[in-house]
């Protein structure tokens, strides 16, 4: 069990990458905070955790919210007396399309979720963190914020902001025995994928297989297995640093 008697949140984990972290995090001995925008998603899937005799909680809300990430560094204290791991995990991004198309209103949300996330993420659990002398955050950017993809230019902006957020987070953070690390995905069959690729058809499918070197879409597990590495104490001397989990189409 390689996080037995470890404290999770993670946000956006109703599905997708989110929800494999959840669940790869509660298989390996932790208890885990689930988050979702639609609290019907959340409980639904922290539900399936504890029907496997595993500990989950749900805390639904808008994670570019300061309230709702205290309430689930609160939800963590309460249920389960600590934390130990924060997955700034919650996303989107906007259809592919060209950078002059995308709204204003589009462009606000995506960096309220994917950048201002982040920022709430780390003033309400800080201060938990500090009083334990340990802490451990970890960001899903995207390999889009290393080799940005056309046709998303205003997502690929605000995964660069989170890789350099982690950056910078884990040289500030390192003198109170914080790490904070980014995990950067490749196209990942989750329900996002049909925006990312403009449609969810064989010759998308084709054309994105085609730029990733291993030559298949990513799975959420091949994430939620970085991840798990990442939290667990095998890394404890790993921080600041952008996991390339791509199938290779960073090299």
């Amino acid at each position: 069990m390689r996080l037995e008697g470890k404290v999770a949140i993670v946000t956006g984990s109703a599905q997708g990458i989110g929800r494999a972290i959840a669940e790869r995090f509660a298989e390996e001995g932790a208890a885990v905070v689930i988050n979702d925008i639609s609290a019907e998603a959340g409980d639904k899937a922290a539900k399936a955790i504890t029907a496997k005799g595993w500990r989950a909680v749900c805390v639904a809300g808008d994670v570019s919210k300061l309230a709702t990430n205290k309430a689930l560094v609160d939800a963590a204290l309460k249920q389960f007396g600590r934390l130990d791991i924060f997955v700034c995990n919650a996303g989107i991004t906007h259809w592919n399309k060209s950078m002059f198309e995308v709204t204003e209103e589009e462009f606000d949300k995506i960096f309220a979720v994917n950048v201002k996330g982040i920022y709430q993420a780390a003033n309400a659990a800080t201060p938990a963190f500090d009083r334990q002398k340990s802490g451990n955050f970890i960001i899903i950017a995207s390999a889009a914020g290393l080799r940005p993809r056309l046709g998303l230019t205003w997502y690929n902006t605000s995964k660069g902001a989170a890789i350099t957020a982690a950056k910078s987070m884990a040289s500030e953070l390192a003198s109170r025995g914080i790490r904070v690390n980014a995990i950067c995905p490749a196209a990942t069959d989750t329900p996002l994928l049909p925006h990312f690729m403009g449609g969810d058809n064989a010759e998308n499918r084709a054309r994105f297989e085609a730029g990733l070197p291993l030559g298949r879409i990513g799975q959420p597990l091949d994430q939620a297995n970085a991840a798990l590495f990442l939290a667990s104490d095998e890394a404890s001397f790993i921080t600041g640093v952008a996991l390339e989990v791509d199938g290779g189409r960073c090299i």
